[in-house]
């Protein structure tokens, strides 16, 4: 049906958030199945975006692609730099591919993208389950009929879906997409729309599917998981399906509304062995004034009765947050309000960022706006703060013994590690001779015993 694919050489190059990486292996799945041949595929994960980044694609493009997709990011104004360079170098290295660029900065940026030649069409973020159709309209035509469309329009879930992992061990299942909560500094709701739920049935289909193909933990994703919601059905039913697949042994969820959080919810999902007691509880600030200027709709008060309902069901469950500092408007006293609750929340692991201004947010235009040098002084306060916080948690197993799932191995210093995580998402390295095989490969993918050190 698409034979104009087949042979072709692709190239996909993902940034931003985990949703993106999800959406950029079933697109390329697609093109596969097609008949297109795969070329390496870079994730570049959304805490690694700088403006000034020019790492060299060269090593992702040591060929030239037939067909270059760049999946892009817009989470901030960085990431829109980070895009462009993305695009631009890709032309320039694969000067006779087609290049199609999708994600948030493209749905922002619409069709104004296709002036400056870099790129030859565009993927809204609700067409990216019709890649195949579209790069091979262009190709056969040079035009495509209804590739960008309005998200804010779109009330359906986009339906993508993965057989197998395409670059890691664990396997990341969208599940829903789209938010309404507008956060005053957040560009994300006008890049995916409104809330949308992908039908628990064709989510148990699809990790039926992944299971069977040897896929033993999946990470539920979306831009709101928590407000997962199919007819009567919310976030736990889907869990519950879950732990029922055979051949699933962890479920894990990506960032949470610390409001899931109740009694109800944990009465349940504690009861599933393969639930991993890890939990991404999203926080911001740890400072009233801040969350509301923020319009995060909780106070710092809720977060914290949610994480001691959490450890009162849970041993030393891993409650991992991310916080934003340097917020409009943040003044000494407030940054201080957030540390001196950080510090009594005492959290496994903060991902700590630097307010980024983004155009077409309420906080782009809010006074009070705070210096860099600031900024990174109260960073830098914080990455010291879960430095210490995450090193005291680890200690805490010394001589205990955890499973961990092997996920690859790695060279440290001219050894050879299998690198995996715990349930509680403690990152380990188990020096390969300690696991004697025939084949290194053997263990990778496969859950064994490692007791940590004293």
């Amino acid at each position: 049906m698409y034979s104009i694919l087949k042979g072709k050489k692709v190239l996909l190059y993902s940034l931003g958030c985990k949703v993106n990486q999800y959406e950029s292996d079933a697109m390329l799945e697609a093109l596969l199945s097609a008949g297109c041949v795969r070329m390496e595929s870079t994730h570049e994960p959304d805490d690694n975006i700088s403006a000034n980044d020019d790492t060299d694609t060269d090593s992702a493009a040591r060929e030239t692609a037939d067909i270059c997709i760049i999946n892009t990011c817009s989470v901030t104004n960085m990431a829109d730099r980070k895009s462009r360079q993305i695009i631009h170098r890709l032309r320039k290295q694969n000067p006779d591919a087609v290049v199609a660029a999708t994600g948030c900065y493209v749905q922002i940026a619409g069709d104004s993208l296709l002036s400056d030649g870099a790129i030859d069409l565009i993927i809204g973020n609700n067409r990216k389950k019709d890649v195949v159709r579209i790069i091979s309209e262009y190709m056969e035509t040079g035009k495509v009929s209804d590739n960008y469309i309005d998200v804010n329009k779109d009330s359906e879930f986009e339906n993508l879906v993965i057989d197998k992992p395409e670059t890691h061990t664990r396997a990341y299942v969208k599940i829903q997409d789209g938010c309404n909560e507008f956060c005053s500094y957040c560009i994300i709701p006008y890049a995916r729309g409104r809330i949308k739920s992908k039908r628990l049935i064709d989510i148990t289909a699809e990790v039926d599917t992944l299971a069977h193909n040897g896929t033993k933990e999946i990470i539920l994703t979306g831009i709101n998981v928590s407000a997962y919601e199919d007819s009567c059905l919310g976030l736990v039913d889907v869990i519950k399906r879950l732990s029922k697949i055979e051949g699933i042994e962890r479920i894990r969820l990506s960032s949470m509304d610390p409001r899931i959080i109740t009694k109800q919810f944990l009465d349940t999902v504690s009861k599933l062995d393969n639930f991993c007691p890890h939990f991404h509880l999203s926080l911001q600030s740890a400072c009233n004034k801040t969350l509301k200027a923020m319009n995060r709709k909780y106070t710092i008060e809720q977060y914290k009765e949610a994480c001691e309902m959490i450890r009162s069901y849970y041993d030393r469950p891993a409650i991992t947050t991310d916080i934003i500092v340097g917020f409009p408007g943040e003044t000494d006293e407030d940054f201080e309000d957030t540390y001196n609750n950080l510090k009594e929340l005492n959290l496994y692991e903060m991902h700590v960022f630097k307010y980024s201004r983004r155009k077409g947010t309420v906080a782009d235009k809010l006074p009070g706006q705070i210096d860099e040098k600031i900024k990174t002084e109260r960073s830098n306060k914080l990455l010291a703060l879960t430095a210490e916080n995450k090193a005291k948690f680890e200690n805490t197993f010394a001589g205990e013994t955890q499973d961990v799932l092997i996920e690859e191995i790695v060279e440290v210093k001219g050894k050879s590690f299998y690198r995996g995580h715990t349930t509680r998402y403690i990152l380990v390295d188990i020096p390969v001779e300690k696991l004697p095989c025939k084949d290194k490969n053997d263990y990778i993918n496969q859950i064994v015993p490692y007791t940590f050190p004293q």
